[in-house]
């Protein structure tokens, strides 16, 4: 049996589980933060069964860069824990012939345990702690894993309120603007840029910040503060077409994925688009904000051919532009 300090962990991570309430992605993301030290696991992650395939939805550690990774139900463990509810352990994946052996070492996994997530008794995901040496994990693992992902999926369960639809929207946008959120951009970031190495099309990454966010919060509350972002959200959502994809990662952080780019206009204009849509000023409970965003851009394959690259490229651009308003605004308050 896990050890009584073990079983202490489990209801502290309860507790927090229940403090996030209907947060389906927090809930997440909660969970497999908390893996790693539970059990000692070098990587977590939580896969949702979605078609044919098995999407990392949540991730942490070694596998966190893997949001939105797609598995084939047929030929990955996680996919056989679902198919069959049953819980698995793989002591080495170089052996084991149950799983994706290419996709474990593209995460760098040795071993792993995979339990099954249940909603109305039928598994609709998977629960994975991973580690980079072969055989790590051991029995009481198991049973600690097993008691978390016992509280992940009652989570779950009413997190949508018995919908299944519910839940695949929950895990995949964000609770106060309905954008998609960084699993499901990091997900249609990926398939957009295996689809158009296939047809040769250029495809746009835009990092967005929404600068002003704490003043607004620590000025006015952060009920104002929400109310801007909220804002802030529609108003990208607005700039954007049917074709893209609009997401909030995180705090004020924004990103969309322009596909295809223009061959007459291309990104600057839709950037240009964006800004004209954002910098309009808001009244909200009779107070006007002016609303500006820093806004960084990469293009696919000329910025890079791999999604790392073309985030990594964007963001120094957002961030260029950034230090550029900071300067501006540092300028008119000593002119």
């Amino acid at each position: 049996m896990p050890s009584s300090n073990k079983l202490l962990e489990i209801i502290a991570i309860q507790t927090e589980i229940a403090k996030l309430g209907l947060d389906l992605g927090g809930v997440m993301g909660l969970v497999v933060d908390k893996v790693l030290p539970l059990i000692g696991a070098d990587g977590a992650a939580i896969e949702l069964a979605e078609g044919e395939d098995m999407v990392y939805r949540a991730a942490s550690g070694m596998a966190e860069g893997q949001i939105g990774l797609r598995l084939k139900l047929e030929g990955s463990m996680s996919g056989l824990c679902v198919r069959t509810g049953e819980t698995m352990r793989c002591r080495d994946s170089d052996s084991d012939n149950r799983v994706d052996r290419e996709a474990c070492r593209a995460v760098g996994l040795r071993s792993m345990i995979v339990m099954p997530l249940l909603h109305h008794d039928e598994p609709i995901g998977a629960l994975k702690a991973m580690s980079q040496q072969a055989d790590h994990f051991t029995d009481d693992d198991m049973q600690m894993l097993q008691l978390l992902s016992e509280v992940v999926a009652a989570a779950m369960f009413f997190a949508t309120k018995y919908d299944t639809d519910d839940l695949f929207h929950r895990a995949t946008h964000d609770g106060m603007t309905g954008l998609a959120n960084r699993a499901l951009f990091m997900d249609r970031l990926r398939n957009t840029v295996l689809q158009n190495s296939r047809d040769k099309r250029p495809a746009g990454v835009l990092m967005i910040d929404m600068d002003g966010l704490k003043g607004i919060n620590d000025n006015h509350g952060h009920r104002a503060g929400d109310a801007v972002l909220v804002e802030f959200a529609n108003r990208i959502r607005s700039a954007a077409r049917q074709s893209d994809t609009v997401a909030r990662l995180g705090g004020d952080e924004f990103a969309m994925i322009l596909d295809p780019v223009d061959a007459t206009a291309g990104i600057l204009t839709a950037m240009d688009r964006l800004e004209q849509q954002i910098t309009t000023p808001f009244t909200f409970e009779g107070r006007t904000y002016v609303l500006q965003a820093s806004i960084g851009a990469a293009e696919f394959p000329d910025d890079g051919q791999d999604i790392g690259t073309l985030i990594e490229t964007a963001d120094q651009r957002m961030y260029a532009q950034k230090r550029l308003h900071h300067a501006k605004l540092k300028s008119s308050r000593t002119g």
